[in-house]
């Protein structure tokens, strides 16, 4: 046989593997390309095992068709060929009874078509609010074998090939129950998928790309769901709380310095969980002397809080020192997560922590962090601000641009009493509960006040809630808390290798120095990150437009 290009003879061929129920290959011989059969998880019929394997009945019947007398060596393959048939047909095959021995042999079954028998009719007091479409016609097509003991090979006893309602197509017979199946590789395609955080109709679309079509993939988007559902379950055999813990001790075996603890309430119950891999326990180490924490963010079907340790890198990028999953936001709770927290990073503690205003945060770091600057996050500040104020001002008011004001721009502490005064007055503010709080803990938000204070540039936990968000983005509420960890990991991963593409681009790429002839510059930009290095020569630029008002 002769083809005029090689694309004719794989097309060929592969029209000829689909009628016959394999995928090719393309492989590489000796330089030439020749096309082999390769039994993958992926053919229509989901045969993964090689026709060596295969009891061959094309012997029996040349056509497919079962017939009165046929034997196969085991009940498997009397299966895969009355499933093969019904392939063919357009049919669905579904396994019936069977009996069995005192040994637990099988020695009779019978396989019947999935349209046999009838719907049952509802006997309740009250209808349902849905009722499924009925798909029982009572048809009669079956294969029954039977056990013959001389030669130990299951014989066909009875057969029925006649149905009584319309077979399907061939396009549509990949649709068949009988002909789903998630394979063991296509199953460990599907877990990567999910593990990368494609969803499951990106993960089965991927599927049907790889096999050359949906019909080709040899199952639907509901088989793929169920099957992650039971690699679910069967992950926590032991409960969640037992998943969890084994999943620590793996992470704990790949590296020694995994860090994690669990509190335990008087029942023996779980409440509070913390955990730090190694590469946190580094970050803290080079970049921990100021840190944001936050628990605005809420990761699963528990609704548990996540509290997450954050602060900048080099490259001005997010890193992660810690993280706590909490049972709830009391200050109990937060007096263990900062304790767990400092045993982690052997008691080193940050110079500077930002937080919300969260009462009971403030009294366990009080009492856990005593030498530790608590700052407060003015984003969550102005965010507050209209709950508390925003009934006090029209259109046009200058009143958030006062409090803005006194909150981001003056350097000194007169300008900023004089400023705060006007503004409570104008606004007829004197008995304002929370501003009038606000202000006596001024040295916790006003940048006056906090000139003294090592921030590294940070005013606000925005690096905890961009961090919530790109985590937000690669997790449900139904996740279990083993997804949980696996996904978090990822946004990890995700993190450190920007820092990755961050070293790489300072290393490529020399800094632009806007004043070449100016030495601190040329220094500055040897020693400091591209990303520093701007932040520097800015303020350097703006320290030269300073005029001298007074001597």
């Amino acid at each position: 046989m002769e083809f005029n290009m090689e694309e004719d003879a794989y097309k060929f061929y592969n029209k000829y593997a689909f009628k016959m129920g394999f995928s090719v290959r393309k492989d590489y011989l000796n330089k030439d390309k020749d096309y082999l059969v390769y039994f993958m998880r992926l053919s229509l019929t989901n045969d993964i095992r090689s026709r060596s394997e295969v009891t061959d009945c094309s012997k029996l019947a040349e056509d497919g068709t079962p017939e009165l007398g046929m034997e196969f060596n085991s009940e498997e393959d009397a299966y895969q060929f009355y499933n093969k048939y019904a392939f063919k047909m357009g049919f669905s095959v579904r396994k019936d009874y069977l009996n069995k021995d005192k040994d637990g042999v099988t020695t009779s079954r019978r396989y019947s078509c999935c349209k046999e028998g009838v719907k049952r009719k509802y006997e309740g007091d009250v209808m349902p609010k849905r009722t499924r479409a009925p798909t029982k016609t009572g048809c009669g097509a079956k294969m029954v074998i039977v056990l013959f003991r001389g030669t130990m090979k299951y014989r066909v006893h009875d057969i029925v090939l006649e149905h009584n309602h319309e077979l399907h197509i061939v396009q549509c017979a990949h649709m068949m129950p009988s002909q789903r199946k998630v394979s063991e590789a296509q199953g460990f395609q599907a877990e990567i998928s999910e593990d990368a955080g494609l969803s499951l109709k990106q993960s089965h679309e991927l599927m049907g790309k790889e096999a050359g079509g949906m019909g080709n993939v040899g199952y639907t988007r509901e088989d793929l769901k169920r099957y992650l559902r039971t690699r679910r379950e069967r992950s926590l055999k032991y409960g969640e709380a037992g998943s969890m813990l084994n999943y620590f001790q793996e992470q704990t075996l790949e590296n020694p310095s995994f860090f994690h603890a669990v509190q335990l309430d008087c029942e023996d119950q779980i409440t509070n969980i913390f955990w730090a891999d190694a590469g946190m326990l580094i970050d803290y180490k080079f970049f921990g002397d100021v840190v944001t924490f936050d628990t605005t963010y809420k990761t699963n079907k528990e609704y548990r809080p996540l509290g997450v340790f954050v602060g900048f890198n080099q490259h001005r990028q997010i890193v992660i020192f810690g993280a706590a999953l909490m049972y709830d936001e009391t200050i109990d709770s937060f007096k263990w997560v900062f304790g767990t927290f400092l045993e982690a990073m052997c008691g080193k503690r940050p110079s500077t922590i930002l937080t919300d205003q969260d009462h009971a945060m403030a009294v366990a770091l009080s009492v856990v962090m005593p030498k530790t600057f608590h700052g407060l996050c003015t984003f969550h500040i102005r965010r507050t601000f209209m709950k508390h104020l925003g009934n006090h001002y029209k259109e046009n008011s200058d009143l958030p641009y006062m409090f803005g004001a006194c909150m981001y721009e003056f350097e000194e502490v007169e300008q900023f009493n004089r400023v705060w005064e006007a503004m409570v007055k104008k606004h007829n503010l004197e008995n304002n509960e929370w501003l009038s709080g606000l202000y006596r803990i001024r040295d916790k938000w006003a940048r006056c006040m906090m000139k003294e204070r090592w921030t590294a540039g940070m005013r606000s936990t925005q690096l905890s809630e961009s961090l919530n968000a790109a985590i937000k983005n690669h997790l449900k509420l139904d996740h279990d808390l083993v997804q949980f960890f696996r996904h978090f990991n990822r946004v990890v991963d995700e993190k450190r290798y920007n820092e990755l593409i961050a070293e790489y681009e300072m290393r490529q790429k020399l800094p632009m120095v806007g004043l070449r002839q100016t030495p601190m510059l040329v220094h500055a930009s040897e020693t400091y990150s591209p990303t520093v290095f701007v932040a520097f020569q800015n303020e350097y630029g703006e320290s030269t437009a300073m005029v001298i008002l007074r001597q």
